[in-house]
């Protein structure tokens, strides 16, 4: 659905994570337009909306549209728009939610935060991946493997992310459901009327154009 025909190369697709073709202003309106376009009612795309904000908050990296998909059918919200709402997370947004749900998990769980937290998550992230990433190929083969990182990671990272997360995610994802409900309810009414405008245009010439083709000929039977 989102992929592209042509495969960018690793470092240009790299850089378009960061800075996408066109700036981050023309992706916003991207996803605007898209979002004003999805034939289903203002409440079912403001709940797909809520739910793609609410899961940018969540540490399931990767796996975000998959998560705020099955989510949105669970609460029977439009599942393009929580697809799109997850371009909530961007690399402008993932800083600030991250140090907030780390720091938000560490206190509900009990625990210390790290003050170097961006070198912390992602040190420990990437150890993680190399954890299961080789330690997984050398389970299969009956090596003897050291899920020390992984340890790690889930329990100074994963964990009091997803704990904290909660909370900023559904306040978020309820502002975003607040503030996109009436706007798109306006413009489903706004464009009703338009389409509603053009569709008596069409229908009035048509008449003119009846009525037109109806006066000559009864001239001729009145001759």
């Amino acid at each position: 659905m989102f992929k592209r025909r042509d495969r960018l190369p690793f470092a240009q697709a790299v850089g378009r994570t960061f800075w996408p073709k066109g700036g981050w202003r023309r992706s916003a309106t991207y996803v605007k337009h898209r979002l004003h376009r999805l034939p289903d009612t203002p409440r079912k795309i403001s709940r797909g909306i809520m739910v793609g904000v609410f899961t940018t908050f969540t540490p399931f990296y990767g796996l975000h549209f998959l998560v705020a998909a099955a989510i949105a059918l669970m609460v029977r919200g439009n599942v393009m728009a929580a697809l799109l709402g997850t371009f909530f997370g961007n690399p402008l947004t993932y800083v600030p939610i991250a140090v907030v749900s780390l720091n938000l998990g560490h206190v509900m769980l009990g625990t210390q935060m790290n003050p170097e937290v961006d070198e912390g998550i992602f040190a420990r992230i990437f150890g993680a991946a190399e954890d299961l990433f080789w330690n997984s190929w050398y389970a299969l083969t009956g090596t003897p493997v050291d899920w020390t990182a992984t340890a790690l990671f889930y329990d100074t990272v994963f964990l009091p992310w997803l704990v904290g997360g909660l909370i900023p995610g559904i306040f978020t994802g309820i502002a975003a459901y607040t503030v996109c409900l009436p706007l798109i309810e306006a413009y489903q009414r706004r464009r009703r009327g338009a389409l509603k405008k053009k569709l008596d245009d069409i229908r009035r010439k048509a008449a003119e154009r009846a009525a037109e083709t109806a006066a000559p000929a009864k001239g001729d039977t009145n001759g």
